[in-house]
């Protein structure tokens, strides 16, 4: 970001990038969702409490074929969280930089399954609300794939 109290505006459907895992998602803006949540399964966690690094597979949609790889992040908790219909689920939570635009910055996210839903990733308000302006009728206004 060029100057840091201008706040980026974002559409509803973006593309966040994680240079860390070197890898690009689709992702659905949602205001209402506290916390992001990034698709993943087949996930192991090893370690010692305190030292702990989580593996997982996730979909990687940088190239025009999707494809599946495994990454690794160090575990920083297990939360609880409760979805819009109301459901309670405990969830892994990492932390990791995420690259959207002109956006770059450290943020947390729970670790789901997200198979069914047309977007794997989810990109919630805490993300978000320092720096990006949501336009809900826009989308992919910082870059598409």
């Amino acid at each position: 970001m060029t100057n840091p109290t201008e706040k980026i505006i974002i559409g509803a459907r973006e593309v966040v990038c994680f240079p860390a895992l070197n890898l690009c998602v689709r992702a659905k803006v949602d205001t209402g969702a506290k916390t992001s949540c990034l698709h993943a399964t087949d996930i192991h966690v090893e370690g010692r409490k305190g030292q702990q690094q989580i593996s997982f597979v996730t979909l990687d949609e940088t190239s025009a074929t999707p494809r599946t790889v495994r990454c690794q992040l160090p575990l920083l908790d297990r939360r609880k969280v409760r979805s819009s219909n109301g459901h309670s689920d405990w969830r892994y939570v990492v932390e990791t930089e995420v690259l959207l635009g002109e956006f770059r910055e450290k943020i947390q996210l729970t670790l789901a399954d997200r198979s069914r839903m047309k977007y794997p990733m989810l990109l919630g308000r805490s993300a978000m609300e320092q720096h990006l302006l949501v336009a809900p009728g826009a989308a992919y206004l910082q870059g598409s794939l």
